[in-house]
């Protein structure tokens, strides 16, 4: 069973600031794999919650690399995955 995965404020401004920058330096080409590989990411953690290990500071709080310079903090909840942060 998938579970719903919702993005939390600070996500949703975390993701759209790292969108910006990536297409600054890098442009839109890099950006759509970006896309694409949090848009997998997220289909894989909604099968799968704790495919991905804890972060470090706890607080039931798992860490995904997206990439050596990025990564997804998200919470596992009873009916939800919030993510919290990129």
């Amino acid at each position: 069973m998938n579970l719903p995965v919702k993005f939390s404020v600070r996500a949703g401004e975390t993701y759209d600031a790292i969108i910006a920058q990536l297409n600054a330096r890098w442009g839109i080409k890099f950006v759509n794999r970006f896309e694409q590989k949090v848009t997998k990411t997220i289909s894989l953690i909604s099968a799968s919650p704790t495919l991905y290990p804890l972060a470090d500071f706890g607080m039931d709080v798992h860490r995904c690399v997206l990439h050596k310079n990025c990564s997804m903090f998200y919470r596992v909840h009873s009916n939800h995955i919030t993510i919290l942060y990129f």
